[in-house]
């Protein structure tokens, strides 16, 4: 069997769409009529997970790369924290945090700590925000 014809055949037939959407029947799908909707079984295979998650890992630290270099000069633990930060807030909402990327930049990881303990988005992640608040409190 030619498997490329039947690729072109099913994104042909299915559509090829890059965002979670509800199919004729209203299952949510992605991708080429890929299912993953729980009421019918439907999964992400453990590879497409961690595929996923490597390109947004990619993306949240280009962000950083792009709007603040200086990033890539201050200890591991701030640099993990201020990532996970990005990958969770992205880099627009994340830029509003003013003065606690102040004090990163100027290595004072307390000030840094209390910033982002300080805010909204602490109160909704929770142990999230203490334990990327813990990050900004260690030097190395």
């Amino acid at each position: 069997m030619n498997t490329a014809a039947l690729m072109a055949d099913l994104v042909r037939d299915e559509g090829r769409v890059d965002h979670a959407y509800q199919d004729s029947e209203g299952y949510w799908t992605i991708g080429v009529g890929h299912l993953i909707d729980k009421r019918r079984g439907g999964k992400l295979p453990g590879h497409i997970i961690d595929l996923l998650l490597e390109y947004d890992a990619a993306s949240a630290t280009a962000d950083l790369d792009r709007n603040i270099p200086w990033w890539r000069n201050m200890p591991e633990p701030w640099q993990r924290g201020l990532a996970n930060m990005a990958f969770n807030l992205g880099w627009p909402t994340l830029s509003g945090f003013k003065k606690m990327l102040a004090a990163l930049e100027a290595g004072d990881g307390e000030t840094a700590a209390r910033e982002a303990g300080d805010s909204k988005w602490a109160q909704q992640v929770g142990d999230r925000a203490t334990r990327i608040q813990s990050l900004y409190r260690k030097t190395q």
